[in-house]
């Protein structure tokens, strides 16, 4: 049992993913854009918010164009070619990142809405009066 130190690769190498899951989910209030391997485990991740966008202005289209642009940016220096989009949530933002991401050059598989609806499920709380 001889202890070797070898090397197993370059660290380039290393952080290269070739193929990933881009989740998008975009809410009234803000768009969150996540990158994963196809494992699940997180690469990357954006926000509007985390680009500088306050206040109401994180809803916006431009806001969630900026988020998606500034995870393509990581993607490409990380070498991933091949992605699936999950859409996610009722947001303004959710069509100007999918168009962001369609435009970048990187390969799409598949683009899937999984933006949870109930099946009549919870009682919806009762009416507001003003």
């Amino acid at each position: 049992m001889s202890k070797t130190k070898r090397r197993i690769g370059s660290r380039r190498n290393e952080n290269r993913v070739l193929k990933g899951v881009i989740y998008v989910q975009a809410s009234f209030n803000n768009t969150i854009v996540t990158v994963t391997d196809v494992r699940g485990q997180v690469l990357c991740w954006s926000s509007a918010g985390a680009c500088g966008f306050k206040g109401t202005r994180r809803g916006t289209p431009f806001a969630a164009q900026t988020a998606a642009e500034n995870v393509i940016r990581t993607l490409m220096d990380r070498g991933m070619e091949r992605v699936e989009v999950m859409i996610s949530g009722p947001g303004r933002g959710r069509d100007t990142a999918l168009r962001t991401i369609r435009r970048s050059g990187i390969l799409l598989s598949f683009v899937r809405d999984v933006t949870p609806m109930p099946h009549n499920g919870c009682r919806p709380p009762k009416k507001r009066r003003v």
